[in-house]
């Protein structure tokens, strides 16, 4: 794009906006890099609303003068779905930050209507102040905002109690391609009034609108928690030990968190003070950190969790188990599962997959991934963790050293299709919580129907005909 039509661009934008609302993006390089660093985008410049009636402004300017729009969180994303790349036409980033208001909170209807931009953290202490949870738990929880984890459907390690993001909203707020602003933010739990737009947009990652504001759901805060840190006596003993917990504890069961042995150790050797939290020496091959919790005091809990915890290590499935006995130590413990993914940033490239599989098929993925990657790839490092509850797993591989660029690039391409064909033959999903973006449009074509296609193209045609919306992301090109 020539110098002299961005500089008219501008112009342009600029007196269709409040003041301070547009910035150059040589001024906002960061926002314009995604979080891994993989993918670096351009735009005419970074826009910043403040209301909802300014985001459709945008929007409307940018139908008139064909210029697509990316819109941005945190720029927490993991698949490069918030950086502006995709098609010939001049970019746009629309980066929602600043639409941080919560603008109300009915602790009696259990909800809380707040803007895109609000952090997940926001939202909890929020909830928290009106004696609610909002469940959503997540590592980048202090930087992720509503919009975004609204727009991948995000999981985090809830999601066996709560469900995904889809499960905790009510009603969104957006605005359409034309610039048209629809709301449903009454937080009404029975609404039968036609077609359920909402769930069309969660999840879609900005490619069929612009969630501004949503109406998510509230709890009931827990009155009772407890928070284990397992040493299991084998990978068998997950599922079982998982079948235990919710035959006993129900939907007082709130987390199941695996994490395999090669994670465990990079967490203990990079992150400043981590422990492991059993006394016995060693890490074992598969850990498990469970957390029940209840609304209910704790009376005849302790003494079902004591006896229950009893009968696993009588069962054989737990070599030795850690209980929390404080907030601080809960945090503690949790933080060992959270610090994963930057223990792994820290120990070097890694290949990372977010998959799904069905929880029968989840400990015969894990042992056909340690016979075939480690017999392709000697000297591979598989690092495995994730919420095992739902089914979702974080399978990243560490190449073995010694290899050039270019057979590093073949390897990591060749285990990347052996995980997501492996994944896919046995029902699961190649993207289970981090959304497609750039990074996994390729493997929508290969793995999705031409019938699943052809009705996503059709959604979108029919939402945003100009194709305005984060082009290039989510849907494979034709052809």
């Amino acid at each position: 794009m020539v110098s002299e039509q961005k500089k008219e661009l501008v112009a342009a934008l600029l007196a269709e906006l409040p003041e301070g609302r547009v910035v150059a993006p040589d001024e906002q390089s960061a926002l314009l890099t995604d979080w891994r660093g993989r993918y670096q985008g351009d735009a005419i410049a970074v826009v910043f609303p403040r209301t909802t009636a300014e985001v459709a402004a945008v929007v409307a300017w940018c139908r008139a003068h064909q210029v697509t729009i990316t819109p941005q969180g945190g720029n927490t994303g993991l698949c490069g779905g918030a950086t502006p790349l995709g098609g010939e036409r001049p970019r746009l980033l629309l980066n929602l930050q600043r639409l941080d208001r919560i603008r109300s909170l009915d602790p009696l209807g259990g909800f809380l209507v707040a803007e895109a931009g609000v952090t997940v953290a926001a939202l909890q202490a929020a909830a928290a102040e009106a004696n609610r949870l909002f469940a959503l738990s997540l590592a980048s929880e202090g930087s992720a905002t509503l919009g975004g984890v609204l727009s991948t459907n995000a999981g985090g390690v809830h999601v066996v109690r709560y469900g995904t993001m889809r499960a905790q909203v009510l009603g969104v707020e957006a605005v359409l391609a034309d610039g048209s602003v629809v709301a449903n933010l009454s937080g009404l739990r029975k609404d039968n009034t036609g077609y359920d737009w909402r769930d069309l947009l969660i999840g879609a990652e900005g490619t069929l609108g612009i969630i501004t504001a949503a109406a998510v759901r509230l709890f009931p805060r827990p009155r009772w928690q407890q928070t284990v840190w397992v040493a299991l006596a084998d990978l068998d003993a997950a599922a079982a030990l998982f079948v235990a917990l919710h035959e006993t504890f129900g939907d007082k069961l709130t987390a199941f968190e695996l994490m395999g042995r090669t994670v465990f150790e990079l967490v203990l050797r990079h992150i400043p003070d981590a422990r492991a939290p059993w006394q016995a020496e060693g890490v074992p091959e598969w850990a498990a950190l469970v957390e029940l919790s209840d609304t209910a005091p704790a009376s005849g809990l302790d003494a079902l969790t004591e006896s229950f915890w009893g009968e696993t290590f009588a069962n054989g499935w737990v070599r030795d188990a850690a209980v929390a006995l404080s907030e601080q130590q809960r945090v503690r413990f949790w933080q060992l599962r959270e610090s994963a993914s930057e223990a792994q940033q820290r120990e070097g490239v890694s290949i990372k997959h977010d998959i799904a599989l069905p929880l029968a098929q989840i400990v015969p993925f894990i042992r056909a991934g340690e016979a075939h990657l480690p017999a392709r790839f000697p000297g591979v490092r598989i690092a495995c963790f994730g919420h095992f509850g739902d089914g979702n797993l974080h399978y990243n591989c560490f190449l073995p050293s010694g290899l050039d660029r270019a057979d590093r690039a073949a390897a990591a391409a060749e285990v990347t299709r052996w995980i997501h064909d492996e994944v896919v033959r046995r029902g699961g999903s190649f993207s289970a919580e981090h959304g497609i973006g750039l990074l996994k449009v390729k493997e929508m074509a290969r793995y999705k129907s031409d019938a699943e296609l052809a009705l996503m193209r059709r959604i979108k045609a029919a939402l945003d005909p100009d194709g305005l919306f984060n082009p290039g992301k989510v849907l494979p090109e034709v052809g």
